[in-house]
């Protein structure tokens, strides 16, 4: 890992959390994520399973928590399991954690070797009623490929069948949501690197530019300030690009006369940034594509307000359609027939603006939480209002990651980058 050790008492507070909503004789186990193969002995980049990481700042694989608060053995209450390391590993792979770092980081004191997890499951089986499994409930996932934390469910049922099962994701949904300092101060620290990409690249792009120069800027940037690189595949698109909402290739040249829509942003600590700019290729904005940004700050200035203990999200996304409504009337993209003859399941002005406005963001960029339930302080999200005209080539999306407060307006963990068309084509021109 390139970044700083986070202090462990975050994970002492993040398991006494979920412990708490815990049922009585009952316990929990998390695995760690798979290093997932490519081809030959090729493999991705290892990537930690977020909910175990949450709880204990392990960042390694096969890895294995256990939770289990009513243990007659106070040992047993929290247990580490962890690969056992050796020389040779340190030599091929480098340094994994010891019991001794392994405490270090998550304030676990009893370790265990993996080998020795079988036998010890067997023994809080014995005491135990009740077994939360882990399964990744998140709306937009995708469970096609079976995981570590799959295939040892499967494994448990069939071993022990007459334990009663329970959920842990409607736990780590709701305590994941709401941020605690130390988590709000390393997604900062993740929105201040994607701001330094973002600075550098006010002074690079110029036309003829190619859309994978400007993501190897932004790369480069993100490594030198200790990030792992991207939180999620950088959308870099230029003229039409820009309005196919998920673009990605990223390999078109950048045109005089048109805007770049830059949706990008840097992990630490793997805490995603969730940023979007729309800056014109040549330093200028022509009149109609500043009017058309224009309306989408505006949209977003006022969607933020929003933002507020309380605010349930169904009505906080019909809130900011009417906002885009009138924008679109002004720039005359929709008229009164639209609206009159629109499908209510389709208003008229999805045609341009045809996704939500936030989500909840964390250690994913699409974080856990319930959005049909009111708003928390504590909880972050994105606000990214955008509309896209394929007709003028131009799509404007613009997006800031805010942490809601017990009052008064959310906080802007994005505030010092760069968003008005005056500030972006001055940096430009400086």
């Amino acid at each position: 890992m390139k970044y700083e050790r986070i202090n462990k008492d975050l994970y002492i507070k993040n398991r006494a959390k979920f412990i708490d909503k815990m049922e009585s004789k009952a316990f929990a186990v998390f695995n760690s994520n798979d290093i997932y193969p490519i081809s030959a002995d090729s493999t991705m980049p290892f990537q930690q399973a977020r909910d175990i990481l949450y709880l204990t700042g392990v960042d390694q694989e096969e890895s294995i928590l256990v939770l289990f608060p009513d243990a007659k053995n106070d040992a047993h209450k929290e247990i580490l399991f962890l690969k056992e390391t050796s020389e040779l590993i340190a030599i091929w792979e480098g340094e994994k954690l010891t019991k001794e770092t392994a405490f270090a980081t998550s304030g676990i004191k009893t370790v265990y070797w993996l080998e020795q997890f079988d036998a010890i499951f067997k023994q809080v089986m014995t005491e135990a009623e009740t077994i939360y499994i882990n399964t990744n409930e998140h709306l937009r996932a995708s469970t096609i490929v079976e995981t570590r934390e799959d295939r040892f469910i499967k494994k448990m049922k069939l071993d022990f069948p007459g334990h009663r099962l329970a959920k842990s994701a409607p736990i780590m949904h709701a305590i994941r949501s709401v941020k605690e300092a130390e988590e709000i101060e390393l997604m900062q620290r993740a929105c201040k690197i994607t701001e330094t990409g973002f600075r550098r690249l006010l002074g690079f792009v110029k036309p003829g530019v190619w859309e994978y120069e400007i993501e190897a800027e932004l790369m480069h940037e993100f490594l030198r300030s200790k990030s792992r690189g991207f939180a999620y595949t950088p959308i870099v698109g230029s003229g039409k690009s820009a309005c196919v909402l998920h673009y990605i290739e990223n390999n078109q040249q950048c045109k005089d006369g048109d805007v770049i829509l830059l949706d990008v942003g840097a992990e630490y600590a793997n805490y995603a940034s969730d940023m979007t700019r729309c800056i014109p290729v040549n330093g200028r904005f022509s009149e109609r594509q500043k009017a058309v940004y224009n309306s989408v700050l505006y949209v977003k200035t006022e969607a933020e307000k929003m933002l507020v203990p309380g605010t349930l999200m169904p009505e906080y996304h019909k809130e900011v359609g009417k906002l885009m409504e009138s924008e679109l009337l002004k720039l005359k993209l929709i008229d009164q027939t639209d609206i009159k003859n629109e499908d209510k399941d389709w208003p008229a002005y999805k045609k341009y603006f045809m996704h939500g406005t936030s989500h909840f963001i964390g250690l994913d960029t699409h974080d856990l939480g319930f959005f049909q339930e009111p708003i928390k302080a504590g909880m972050a999200f994105t606000c990214e209002p955008g509309i896209y005209i394929p007709a003028e080539g131009l799509g404007i999306r613009l997006e800031d990651d805010l942490i809601v407060q017990n009052s008064g307006p959310a906080f802007n963990l994005m505030k010092d980058i760069p968003l008005k068309v005056e500030e972006i084509e001055d940096l430009m021109n400086g």
